[in-house]
C-alpha cells in the first residue's frame, strides 16, 4: 500500500470547495443592491410622513392682521349725472396735420352720454386697461360723419373742441368698428344727437 492510501478520508471531504459566502458577493457589488432597496423603502416611508405633515399644515387656519388699514374710496368718473345712450367697442385715430398722417389714439369702449339736466350729448372713449380718456367732446349740430374711403366700418368727422388731453382742441378723428352693423348703429346715434342739439 502506498502512503496516499493510508491518508484518512476525512481530509478529502474537507478539501471539497464550499459555496461562496456573502462576503464574496459584496466584493462584486451584490450586497449594495440589497442596501439600495432598503434605502428606497426608507425614503418612501419618510416621504409619506412628510406628506402627512404638509397636509396637516395646510389645514391650519392662520389669520394675519394687516399692517395698514385702507379706507374705501369712491372714484368719481364725472359720468354720474349722465345716462349711457349707446356703448360700443371701437378704435380711434387722429389726423396730424403737420405730418399729414393718421395716428392711433386708442382702442376701447366709446359711449354716447346724455346729461340728465341739460340734455346735451357727448362722446366719451376710454382706452382698454388704463381707462385713460382718448376722446371727450360734445356733439354739435354742425358735426357730420363722412364715410372713410374704402371702408364701410369706419367714419371720419371734425371736432371743434375735444378735451381728452386737457385743453379744448380742434381735431379730425376717424373711428373704426369691428362690424358694419356697429358702424351703422354709431351713425344712427350720432345723427340723433346732432338733431337734438339743433333744437
Amino acid at each position: 500500500m502506498s502512503a496516499e492510501d493510508t491518508k484518512p478520508k476525512t481530509e478529502e471531504v474537507t478539501s471539497t470547495p464550499q459555496p461562496p459566502t456573502s462576503n464574496v458577493f459584496a466584493m462584486f457589488g451584490g450586497a449594495k443592491k440589497e442596501k439600495k432597496e432598503e434605502e428606497k423603502e426608507e425614503e418612501k416611508e419618510v416621504k409619506k410622513e412628510t406628506e402627512g405633515e404638509t397636509a396637516e399644515e395646510e389645514e391650519a387656519d392662520v389669520h394675519f392682521e394687516p399692517l395698514v388699514q385702507l379706507e374705501k374710496v369712491d372714484v368719481k368718473t364725472n359720468e354720474e349725472e349722465e345716462e349711457v345712450l349707446y356703448k360700443v367697442r371701437a378704435k380711434l385715430f387722429r389726423f396730424h396735420g403737420d405730418t399729414k398722417e393718421w395716428k392711433e389714439r386708442g382702442t376701447g369702449d366709446v359711449k354716447f352720454l346724455k346729461h340728465k339736466q341739460s340734455g346735451k350729448v357727448r362722446i366719451l372713449m376710454r382706452r382698454d386697461k388704463t381707462l385713460k380718456i382718448c376722446a371727450n367732446h360734445l356733439i354739435s349740430a354742425d358735426y357730420e360723419l363722412k364715410a372713410n374711403i374704402g371702408s364701410d366700418r369706419s367714419w371720419v368727422y371734425n371736432v371743434t373742441a375735444d378735451i381728452a388731453e386737457g385743453e379744448p382742441e380742434a381735431q379730425t378723428l376717424a373711428i373704426r368698428f369691428g362690424t358694419k352693423e356697429n358702424a351703422d348703429k354709431f351713425k344712427e346715434h350720432f345723427e340723433e344727437a346732432t338733431g337734438a342739439s339743433k333744437k
